[in-house]
């Protein structure tokens, strides 16, 4: 995903643009009302982003000063654009003397030349007739992004002179973007989106009044991918959907269908899916974007590359490990003609991790090893090398080696926590896992209780709090620490349904586990209220046929039988049968015991007392980072374990 471009003066174009990279260009600016110029493209390409996070993205400002493409005069009061006779000599000396500061900013090329024909113009003009030339040179220092700052100083004294009544306009839509852009930047979130909405509701108005479509589309789009970025920092990642969905309605309406940049902006849509975890949504959107550059570009493309190396990551999300696997050794064989070396690996690294999904483990580690060789020795990925490499290991029982490479990686990655937070993150979260895997609790509480407070500090980063925090609370769920569990737990649900919405399965798992908590400590209405929230979040996002989707359901079944409620407990229990049979022959033996916990509640309601059964607490879903290059995340699957 690319950062809105928002620069974009001059005239307002007439015509469909031929690109949205440098969407709003610095020669957009003028009166409306004046003759449009010749229109000019240009386009701008962004490598294939990559991670367990939404990447913000790139600006793509063209703002090239081209002289003359000012209208003349702008600035200049009405009353001025008729000769009078009267008039003194002394005010005409005026004009013509702003006639040629306005000729000289406007012929200004780099930053200090804008600047020192702007500090000119500020002793012979109003600053309410400074407002274009503000917005064009707030824009440039956008382009540059060095110096947010002066950029949010000269977009202010633009919106305070182009703002002037309750009318709609244009130019202070585009101001009210360059705000959000640069308050963006500043890490001032709420501030930025109280600018971009404003700027989003403005041109809704436009919109409603008449205004060209043509003039008001490409300034909705940059207003609507900025709005994606900073709901995206704010870990509001399923509202940061919406905004790109409409980004890519508005380019439909505008671009040649299957022209590249559609192409582009549905594996950007896919990628922000992967994000979220959402590998079935995201599907279609990388085939299409897949479809789009082969017919373009061909099968042997660089484009074709990445689509295809995201979508192994899209299958293996969907567990589809073979297909996930073909797509990456396509994906190799393009990168390896066009000596993409630095890509190269990183795909070679991903295919290791499908090949131990599909328990290839020898494979995946001979792979790996001639990986590590060509690898940076103090590079976070010859860390995640040495992780995975530890993990195929681990999976042959080969504890002493996994250890070793774990320690190895955690070398690496010390080294690095200051410039490179995020990555050291993921890893440490990766490297907590194979601890895990090896019943080594304790370790891995502390690796993630480390990788939480580093990411405490990283507001965009809130989507992975939860899911440390999630994880962290089932690991003391699972070693018997119940109530330090609840305060982690708590936090994960909060944390999540502000990044994944609601009806997150990762927020059902998270209620699961708070409700196998308060069982445990004796409140069965608290966990009765929590396995309902779970089962309801279940059967939404896994549907009520799913494992974990019974499994809520006979927790919740469960817990009524604890509170007495013997009725409804038996209610729960039959849906966890039906569910079970519809599974087959696959599910016999948890047919069965559906069926002996249902008599065995049927007897306690009738006055028996049988034994007491455990409730199952899940773990939530983890990922870890596929490379740097992707923007993506590969699912790790895990066993449910139970709490006694």
């Amino acid at each position: 995903m690319r950062k809105a471009p928002i620069s974009y003066l001059s005239h307002i174009s007439r015509h469909k643009p031929q690109s949205f990279a440098p969407f709003l260009s610095r020669n957009y600016i003028s009166d409306p009302s004046s003759p449009p110029p010749p229109s000019s493209s240009s386009s701008s390409s962004s490598p294939l982003v990559s991670h367990t996070h939404l990447k913000p993205c790139a600006k793509t400002h063209v703002l090239f000063f081209k002289p003359n493409q000012f209208r003349k005069n702008p600035f200049r009061n009405m009353d001025t654009l008729v000769e009078r006779p009267t008039q003194l000599s002394s005010r005409q000396r005026k004009v013509n003397q702003k006639a040629e500061l306005e000729e000289a900013f406007e012929s200004a090329k780099t930053t200090e030349e804008m600047l020192k024909a702007f500090k000119d113009m500020e002793s012979a003009f109003d600053e309410g007739e400074l407002g274009l030339a503000s917005l064009k040179l707030g824009l440039k220092f956008d382009q540059e992004g060095e110096d947010p700052e002066k950029t949010l100083s000269f977009a202010s004294r633009a919106l305070k002179a182009l703002d002037k009544d309750d009318k709609p306009s244009l130019l202070v839509a585009m101001t009210l973007q360059l705000m959000g852009s640069a308050n963006y930047n500043l890490k001032r979130f709420n501030d930025s989106l109280g600018y971009l909405n404003r700027a989003n509701r403005l041109l809704g108005r436009l919109e409603e009044e008449g205004f060209s479509g043509e003039d008001v589309m490409p300034v909705l789009h940059a207003v609507q991918l900025e709005l994606a970025n900073v709901k995206t920092a704010m870990g509001r990642r399923e509202e940061a959907l919406g905004n790109l969905r409409k980004c890519l309605e508005i380019k439909e309406a505008t671009f040649e269908k299957d022209s590249r940049e559609l192409g582009k902006s549905h594996r950007d849509l896919a990628e922000a899916y992967v994000a979220v975890l959402n590998f079935k949504e995201a599907l279609p959107y990388c085939m299409k974007a897949l479809e789009i550059h082969k017919k373009q570009l061909g099968q042997n493309s660089v484009e074709v590359a990445h689509d295809r190396r995201l979508l192994g990551i899209i299958y293996t999300g969907l567990e589809e490990h073979k297909m996930a696997l073909e797509q990456n050794q396509l994906s190799q064989k393009v990168l390896k003609n066009w000596g993409l070396s630095s890509d190269l690996l990183r795909a070679k690294i991903d295919a290791a991790n499908m090949e131990i999904a599909l328990g290839k483990y020898d494979s995946a580690i001979e792979s790996l090893k001639g990986v590590v060789q060509e690898m940076d020795k103090g590079s976070e990925t010859r860390a995640m090398v040495f992780i995975s490499m530890a993990k195929a290991m681990c999976h042959q029982e080969k504890f002493a080696d996994s250890k070793r490479c774990l320690e190895i990686a955690c070398g690496i990655l010390d080294k690095k926590e200051t410039t490179s937070p995020v990555e050291v993150a993921e890893a440490y979260s990766e490297i907590s896992m194979q601890y895990e895997t090896m019943n080594e609790f304790e370790t891995a509480i502390s690796l993630l209780k480390r990788t939480l407070a580093m990411l405490e500090r990283l507001p965009q980063e809130q989507h992975s709090e939860g899911s440390v925090s999630a994880r962290i609370g089932w690991l003391l769920l699972l070693t018997g620490k119940v109530q330090q569990a609840i305060p982690y737990l708590e936090s994960a649900a909060e944390r999540l349904k502000e990044s994944f919405g609601s009806k997150h399965f990762g927020v059902g798992y998270i209620y699961n586990n708070l409700g196998a908590a308060y069982l445990e400590l004796d409140r069965p209405q608290s966990a009765a209220q929590m396995f309902a929230v779970a089962k309801d979040i279940m059967d939404v996002s896994l549907g009520p046929h799913h494992a974990d989707s019974i499994e809520a359901c006979q927790n919740l079944s469960k817990a009524y039988a604890a509170t007495g409620s013997y009725a409804f407990a038996i209610e729960f229990q039959q849906q966890v049968i039906d569910a079970w049979e519809s599974h087959g022959s696959s599910a016999e033996d948890e047919f069965k015991e559906a069926h002996r916990l249902l008599e065995q509640l049927k007897k306690k309601a009738r006055g028996a007392s049988p034994n007491n059964h455990p409730v199952k607490a899940l773990p939530l879903p983890h990922t870890i980072v596929s490379s740097r290059s992707s923007e993506t995340d590969i699912p790790v699957s895990q066993n449910l374990s139970s709490t006694n």
